[in-house]
């Protein structure tokens, strides 16, 4: 998607489970944590994952983020990418 509203489009006319949302903090439209938002009430049980060109500390200190939230920053390598989202998928806190 190349915004909130697209996102949260695709999500809604999606048929199948989704398990995780890979967004960025900072999108046209809405930002990532307003999207999750939105889609967390239709997909109950949905994890996010969070990224950014923001350090984590920085985001959370703007309050953008709650601490501990799922995150990774850019520029990442797929390896990466792979082990937060796995990472992610498999936290028990969620």
């Amino acid at each position: 998607a190349t915004s909130g509203p697209e996102a949260i489009r695709i999500c809604e006319s999606h048929p199948d489970p989704i398990h995780l949302v890979v967004t960025d903090v900072i999108m046209p439209g809405m930002n990532g944590r307003e999207v999750f938002q939105h889609l967390s009430t239709l997909r109950p049980g949905l994890r996010v994952l969070y990224m950014s060109g923001y350090t984590q500390s920085a985001i959370v200190h703007r309050g953008v983020l709650e601490p501990g939230t799922a995150f990774i920053q850019k520029p990442f390598t797929i390896p990466g990418l792979l082990d937060r989202i796995r990472e992610t998928l498999d936290d028990s806190k969620h």
